[in-house]
């Protein structure tokens, strides 16, 4: 075993008693850092010439260690020496010991072994005082816990000086075949990261992060490599067990949430493991730059037609059902789709997950958002056949801006769970020449009950029920051949990702994303699921009418922001509650840009 503290080593060979003996922490000009000296304590000096030396007491201190952190912590994923009592000295790095803390603290080696496969800091499960700074000899036994290597049952935690340990740099992603087991335990600092999940900020005080920018649905896009990916990630932790504190425990600087997309610099802090990820538990404070800040309106997009699709996130009038559970809840999850829709200010949008009660929802939401708008500025239009779902498609309009020509359709096909809306659109001003066709669509979602046979997931990414997607897709392509709508424009939230079957099947019929046409790669998003980004909500316009689009983007106000923000009042902190657009849905809106003839 190499020696833990060299002149701690010289002295017991050289037969020198330890008892008395205190460890502090060599001058920078005297030692390396990392390095501890020794000196005594209460030293009376030489005794008189005669006089016997007194005898000093025995201290904790001079109980050697047993191990090395590093024989404890081993070369592999679980440690050699589980089960056995050992005592082992290092440096304090990380106390988490406070109320609603890990309940423990990590020692470090400060002289390591030199081994790249083995870590030279543990967790130390025990309430015995000690503070960050500390060189602590620990006795207890090597445990795993959830696949943390720990001390439990600790009998000592003897505090015998102080030390320095400088964190590690690490650098994202990682050596492939690596991993980072060999730095569980270890103090590191991380460079730029990037926020790419903050789901569970609220809930557990964790966010995903990743180097070199957020990360990417491997189905939205060529050139996403999810092995690559999953070695540039890491959960950034809270050092707590606290679920749903009435504060966030982190915020960017300069606003009171985090968005995916904002960055952290010069992070620092212990490296754990829990839950099947590797967690940072910081030590000090966490600084987050607002790199992705809030769009106040959408992109401009041209045109004299605006056209939008967004998913509501059940919006439901009938309480206790999908959507709000309260009359409070349901007043403020109108209060934010309203906002979203003034925002958008379409003449014509697509609206997805509409409760399924004929017109009630719709007409409550066309209600709330003409009472801002203005009396008759908006009017609603539900499916002839809206299905036996619980939600529906629908569509709003400005009879200012547009007319519909003929009645609403739809289809009888089963394929469809959630029937389109077919809807045909003429300019107030504008002739034949102005029509063009809304097909609103919600298609089947990736989730995995009751799927059997090829809906089954296939392991290739795209999840449960893609069979059922691509059915869809090509039945929509059979209503455009029968039908022969004018320039038609299928939207909607089709649960398929952009380089899915489902959307590959709607272009090879002949279809255009307009997101793929105008939105940059880096900005082509509507959710963000599992920390990965892509874009489930689609435009797609026949050839004939991708000849008008003047533009489109994708308002991101939902799939970056964190659902504390949304309008339930269960565990969201009060204060982070805004009658505004952020987080009125799970989805991010799409706006398009038409320029149609007019008289």
């Amino acid at each position: 075993m190499r020696p833990l503290t060299r002149a701690v080593a010289a002295l017991a060979a050289a037969g020198t008693a330890m008892a008395g003996l205190a460890v502090i922490p060599a001058s920078p000009a005297a030692a390396a850092p990392g390095t501890v000296q020794t000196a005594r304590l209460g030293d009376p000096g030489p005794a008189p010439s005669g006089t016997p030396a007194p005898t000093p007491a025995a201290g904790p201190c001079e109980v050697p260690a047993t191990a090395e952190i590093a024989e404890v912590q081993g070369a592999g994923e679980t440690s050699p020496l589980a089960g056995r009592q050992v005592r082992v000295q290092g440096v304090v790095t990380g106390d988490f010991q406070g109320a609603n803390g890990l309940g423990g603290f990590t020692v470090q080696d400060p002289d390591p072994d030199g081994d790249p496969a083995t870590s030279d800091a543990v967790f130390v499960y025990s309430s015995r005082p000690v503070a960050a700074g500390d060189l602590v000899r620990v006795s207890g036994t090597v445990t795993e816990y959830n696949g943390l290597t720990e001390l439990t049952s600790v009998t000592a935690a003897d505090v015998c000086g102080t030390g320095t340990v400088e964190p590690a740099a690490v650098t994202l992603p990682w050596a492939e075949g690596t991993g980072l087991e060999r730095l569980e335990g270890v103090l590191v600092r991380f460079a730029t990261l990037t926020v790419s999940e903050v789901y569970d900020l609220a809930r557990y005080g964790e966010l995903t992060l990743s180097a070199g920018g957020r990360l990417y649905q491997p189905t939205d896009r060529a050139g996403v490599d999810p092995a690559r990916d999953a070695r540039r990630r890491v959960l950034l932790d809270d050092a707590s067990t606290v679920q749903n504190p009435p504060a966030l425990p982190y915020h960017t600087t300069g606003s009171s949430s985090v968005r995916v997309g904002d960055t952290t610099r010069g992070l620092t802090g212990v490296l754990t493991y829990g839950f099947g990820a590797y967690r940072l538990q910081p030590t000090r404070p966490v600084v987050i730059d607002p790199a992705n800040p809030r769009p106040p309106r959408p992109r401009r997009v041209g045109g004299d037609v605006r056209v939008a699709s967004l998913n509501t996130l059940n919006w439901f009038t009938t309480l206790g059902s999908r959507g709000a559970t309260t009359a409070q809840e349901r007043d403020r999850q109108l209060a934010k789709l309203v906002a979203t829709l003034k925002g958008l200010d379409p003449d014509v949008a697509g609206l997805m997950e509409v409760e399924n009660n004929g017109t009630g929802a719709l007409d409550a939401l066309v209600a709330a958002l003409n009472a801002e708008a203005g009396a008759g500025t908006y009017r609603g239009i539900v499916s002839p056949n809206p299905g036996t779902d619980a939600i529906q498609v629908a569509l709003i309009y400005k009879p200012a801006a547009v007319t519909p020509a003929g009645p609403a359709r739809s289809s009888a096909d089963p394929v469809f769970r959630r029937p389109p809306l077919i809807q045909e659109f003429r300019r107030a001003r504008g002739g034949a020449g102005s029509a063009f066709t809304m097909i609103v669509n919600h298609f089947k979602s990736k989730g995995c009950d009751g799927a059997t046979g090829a809906d089954l997931d296939q392991g290739d990414g795209q999840g449960c029920f893609n069979d059922e997607r691509v059915r869809q897709a090509r039945a929509v392509l059979d209503l455009i051949a029968t039908a022969r709508p004018r320039n038609p424009l299928v939207l909607g939230d089709l649960n398929a990702y952009g380089e899915e079957d489902p959307v590959h099947a709607l272009e090879k019929g002949g279809l255009t994303s307009v997101s793929k046409e105008f939105v940059r790669a880096r900005d082509r998003y509507s959710y963000v699921f599992g920390g990965l980004s892509g874009e489930l909500d689609h435009m797609l316009a026949a050839r004939s009418l991708m000849k008008r689009v003047t533009g489109a983007t994708i308002w991101h106000v939902n799939a970056d922001e964190g659902r504390f923000l949304d309008y339930n009042t269960e565990f969201n902190p009060p204060a982070l509650y805004a009658p505004d657009p952020f987080r009125s849905s799970d989805h991010d809106p799409l706006l398009l840009g038409l320029d149609l003839p007019g008289h």
